[in-house]
Parts: C-alpha cells; structure tokens; sequence
C-alpha cells in the first residue's frame, strides 16, 4: 500500500493558491483513477484505490499546512506503512519555477513548514517527495501573502502542465521507479527561443 498525501490548506478560500498545489495534484490523481477522496479519517480528506496495480490512499491532511505532519503520522501508523517506502507527499517550492518538479528520496525541509512538521512527527526525513514550482516570491512581497496568493493565467497554463507531470511522476513512484521519476523531470525546463 502507499499513501499519497497532497499538502494544502482546508476552506474554499485556499482553493487555486499556490501553497495548494499539493492538493490540485491529489484531485487530479482522484479524476483520472476515479477515487472519491472524500471520506474524513486521521484528520485528513482520504480516498482508497488503485494506481499502476498499486493500492492506494489518496490523502488531503485538514489540519492546515504547518500541522500536515499530525495527519500524516495518525494516516501511516493506521494503514501500517513504512514512510521512507510507502508515503509520497507532494507540496509547493517557491524556489523552482512555475510548473517546475523535483523529486526526491530524502531531505530537509528546506524551509517548508509542512515539511518539518511532518519530519518530526514521523522522526524522519527519508519519504519521498515531489516538489511542485510555484515560482520565487517577488522581493516586496510577504511571503504568506505570495504563497496564499493565486496563480496569474499565463501561471495556471504552465502549471496545467506542471500538474499533468507530477501525476505521471507519482504513477512512476508508486509503480518502483522513482529513478525514472527523477530523471526524467528534474531537469530544468529547456529556454523558450
């Protein structure tokens, strides 16, 4: 079994911002496989199916961005799962571009405070991840504002395509192989000419 965990916000107000994307990309996983992620469980929006042969949850933590860590470690412990095998979390990085992924195995928060909430209610960093690129925070702005903030149009038509890959890289995952995952979308997007 894996458990995907999308990171978001709760309430109608967060929905389309960019500390959302995690969420976005959980409903997009939940349409193409046809799982309703609507049961409430471990404080989280949970749905149960199968991706690439794989049982799945689907997982939506309720408990707000900063507490992700709370659901995640009731959601793991519950369905017996090892993290570091069993859980992919994807969240939000305003340090890549819009529409932009990096995958990982392991590592820090890197800032991300979801992140360290869930590393130290799991007591490890060692869970893979997909990163979704929000793009970089412009200088003047409050961050919370920038990451609560929604997406311009010509954003949301590169982050269509940013959704679109980060369902193909957790299908890649859950199925054992997130070294194809990693190399075929932690490369730079090529320049525009």
């Amino acid at each position: 079994m894996f458990i995907i965990a999308g990171l978001g916000n709760p309430d109608r107000q967060y929905e389309g911002t960019r500390h959302n994307v995690g969420f976005d990309v959980i409903d997009r996983l939940a349409e193409k496989y046809d799982i309703a992620v609507d049961a409430r469980k471990h404080r989280a929006l949970v749905g149960r199916g199968i991706i690439e042969g794989q049982r799945v949850i689907l997982a939506k933590p309720q408990t707000y961005m900063n507490l992700s860590g709370e659901s995640l470690q009731s959601l793991a412990a519950y369905y017996k799962i090892d993290p570091e095998q069993e859980l992919l979390v994807i969240y939000d990085d305003i340090n890549l571009d819009v529409g932009q992924l990096r995958i990982r195995e392991k590592g820090s928060a890197g800032g991300h405070n979801g992140i360290k909430n869930i590393i130290a209610h799991l007591g490890t960093q060692v869970f893979p991840r997909i990163r979704v690129g929000v793009g970089e925070k412009p200088s003047k702005y409050d961050l919370a504002d920038y990451v609560l903030g929604h997406f311009s149009r010509a954003e949301r038509e590169q982050m269509d395509e940013g959704y679109d890959h980060a369902v193909r890289a957790a299908e890649l995952i859950v199925s054992g192989r997130i070294g194809d995952a990693m190399n075929e979308y932690n490369r730079k997007k090529k320049e525009q000419t």
